[in-house]
């Protein structure tokens, strides 16, 4: 049985190194499934993350920091978070970060409207860093309003089209031949 007095261990490491690592009494993070929290004593847990907020809380102090893609690793006392992108409140500039979502749009807005293949292969990449933008403006407060994509996919693939799937021999085709 865990002691109520445990605490998680929460390290968030980047490529450019770790950038948090505190002790919390709660832990809650954006997966792709859907946010999920995490106490002392949780089951072991792998999960993808998406773009978005993570909070923790030691007593009654809360506190958030905004993550991109990445993963999560859960233990009975500790999680570890390996993510691309990492940021706290202290260092956005709303402003920056505001002219910076505006172009991502508008280049977003010219490639959804474009025949060039090449262009349209570059949407994925445009939807990531407006959802890291978006992130950060709902981290520090003044979040952007929500955008519908029709083309991003979420889930599992779709099954292939019925002119996709071999056809299987039937056990009396094979026995007339």
């Amino acid at each position: 049985m865990v002691d109520a007095t445990d605490q998680i261990a929460v390290e968030i490491v980047t490529p450019e190194g770790r950038k948090l690592a505190v002790s919390a009494d709660e832990v809650t993070a954006p997966s792709v499934n859907g946010e999920f929290g995490v106490l002392p004593g949780h089951l072991p847990l792998l999960a993808a993350l998406r773009t978005g907020i993570v909070s923790y809380r030691t007593g009654s102090e809360t506190k958030k920091c905004a993550v991109g893609p990445g993963f999560v690793e859960v233990g009975a006392n500790k999680l570890l978070i390996l993510t691309d992108h990492y940021v706290e409140r202290e260092q956005i500039d709303p402003v920056v970060v505001r002219k910076e979502l505006g172009e991502i749009q508008g280049e977003l807005a010219r490639a959804e409207s474009s025949t060039d293949e090449d262009v349209k292969g570059q949407l994925d990449a445009l939807i990531k860093k407006e959802n890291w933008l978006a992130a950060q403006l709902e981290l520090y407060g003044d979040p952007p309003f929500a955008t519908m994509r029709p083309f991003e996919v979420f889930g599992p693939p779709p099954p292939p089209a019925e002119s996709e799937v071999p056809v299987e021999e039937s056990s009396s085709d094979r026995d007339a031949s």
